[in-house]
């Protein structure tokens, strides 16, 4: 999907080139605007990419502590959890950040079960939390 998203950003860089070579005011105007929101696919695209790289270190981190959950679940074919298995966990989880609101192994375990359950919002948000409690 990256990879996806780089050849559009590319293309619109190039189309945006040739609107601003047009020399018309508003060739250069869409040109400009095009240079623009390809600027803020790249900088998403860099800071999806930052966001990952250190969620990926901080589980490799908790990993490596021996921290990681030994719940056996439930899986699909696909190899991810169902969401009833999820739920089921849900609470003593969320229980575990609330006893540590500091500690970002309870908020990256949060994170995990959030993702399993298929609530990606708070999925990031729990996984923000747990990148700025870390140490």
């Amino acid at each position: 999907m990256a990879v996806l998203l780089l050849v559009y950003i590319v293309l619109i860089g190039a189309r945006a080139v040739a609107f601003i070579a047009t020399g018309l005011a508003i060739g250069v105007a869409i040109g400009v605007a095009l240079i623009v929101i390809a600027l803020i696919g790249a900088l998403l695209l860099v800071l999806e990419f930052r966001f990952g790289l250190r969620i990926t270190r901080l589980g490799a981190r908790l990993e490596h502590e021996g921290g990681t959950p030994d719940d056996v679940v439930e899986v699909r074919p696909s190899g991810r959890p169902t969401r009833a298995a999820a739920d089921e966990l849900f609470p003593r989880y969320r229980a575990a950040v609330e006893a540590s609101p500091d500690d970002w192994r309870a908020w990256y375990r949060l994170g995990v079960v959030y993702d399993a359950a298929g609530d990606r919002k708070r999925a990031r948000s729990a996984m923000r939390t747990a990148l700025s409690h870390a140490r």
